[in-house]
């Protein structure tokens, strides 16, 4: 990966390369930018500049045998930590179990969230980590000798995921051995102990532009340049998102949505609690991605009830749907409402609560509100 390969984040390289020509790279580095922005692409743009053997000013060769090692993620002195799973009942979860389909990965989903590669990895409703057996095990390579006698480089893709057990990691991040340099990819520093975060130097990544996100699908998907706008214009600045919407007009998730709402609107039992039997069946992840289509419905249905002949950048169907949500005249606390509702069912969802319940309460709460209630406690 070259950084010229990385979509956007013009600022980020440049800052990366000034570091590196100053001779101020500090040993532990964190990239922290949200879902899709380019946070592994970039670090490993940054590696491969690192073992290049005929840098340029601004960039790798891509032709020299570092180049190729990194490319492949190959390189004998280029580390990786990421979340997994347990393979086997009774076996640890390890990054070095997962190697090989994490090089698979990376080259089929460069820019693939956390979920994604959960479900490569076929973990099903597993919450992935980085365990404190694998804490240690970083330990004692980056204290081995480098192989090819230059930089150690250890890239922690994620560590948010490491919990408590990352407090193991503090010595080797205050004091890593000589020409080493610990390279975190975080999408979410809130979920980063903060004895971590306070020993690393931070470079943050932008929600990539819509211009930058339609040219990378024209250029690398040969995407029509008509359709690569209005993906770009809904991907909000995430990458992988686009490359979603490029897969699916929305259809598998407006059908569910159109059964929710007229259970909603017809206040039909049945039909919201088969709704609710059958959304239960999907991973957690799954059930996220629904809800935030929802609430990116409702926030263009806001926009066209207050907006005259608002077109939204959406598929007709879609647009359709929010048009009859917007013809309905919610008042815009309502829509808030609304949102505020479905935040709080990804949240719970999020940290296991029971689906079904979570889904069945926002169920009645949407019918509350749309009936121009005030939401209840119960």
């Amino acid at each position: 990966m070259q950084f010229k390969e990385v979509i956007g984040q013009d600022l980020a390289k440049k800052g990366l390369l000034n570091l590196w020509h100053s001779d101020k790279l500090p040993h532990a580095l964190m990239l922290v930018g949200k879902e899709g922005t380019g946070g592994l692409p970039m670090a490993l743009a940054l590696a491969q500049f690192i073992f290049c053997e005929n840098k340029q000013a601004n960039d790798s060769c891509g032709d020299c045998a570092g180049c190729h090692k990194v490319g492949k993620l190959a390189h004998p002195d280029l580390h990786f930590s990421f979340p997994s799973i347990s393979p086997k009942p009774g076996q640890k979860a390890s990054s070095n179990v997962f190697m090989n389909d994490f090089r698979e990965f990376v080259k089929q989903s460069p820019y693939g969230s956390t979920f994604d590669w959960l479900q490569f990895i076929n973990a099903e409703n597993k919450q992935g980590n980085i365990t404190a057996e694998e804490c240690r095990e970083m330990i004692d390579t980056l204290n081995l000798t480098a192989f090819e006698g230059g930089y150690k480089i250890q890239i922690i893709w994620r560590p948010e995921y490491l919990g408590k057990e990352g407090n193991i990691l503090l010595k080797l991040i205050e004091e890593p051995p000589q020409k080493t340099l610990i390279l975190m990819v975080a999408e979410d520093v809130e979920d980063v102990l903060n004895t971590i975060l306070s020993r690393t130097q931070q470079v943050h990544l932008l929600p990539l532009m819509p211009a930058e996100i339609g040219e990378a699908l024209v250029s690398k998907y040969n995407t029509e340049p008509r359709r690569a706008a209005q993906v770009a214009q809904l991907a909000d600045g995430n990458f992988a998102h686009a490359l979603q919407l490029l897969q699916y007009s929305g259809n598998d998730l407006l059908l569910p949505l159109r059964e929710w709402f007229n259970g909603i609107f017809t206040n039909n039992g049945l039909t919201l609690n088969k709704w609710v039997e059958d959304l239960a069946k999907l991973g957690r992840e799954q059930q996220k991605n629904f809800l935030l289509f929802t609430q990116q419905l409702l926030a263009h249905a806001l926009r066209m009830s207050l907006i005259p002949n608002h077109h939204p950048a959406l598929p007709d169907d879609e647009a359709t749907f929010a048009g009859k949500l917007a013809q309905r005249n919610f008042a815009p606390s309502v829509f808030q409402a609304m949102d505020e509702a479905i935040n709080k069912t990804v949240y719970h969802i999020e940290r296991n609560a029971n689906s079904k319940v979570q889904l069945l309460y926002l169920s009645i709460q949407m019918q509350y509100l749309i009936q121009g209630n005030e939401l209840k406690a119960f």
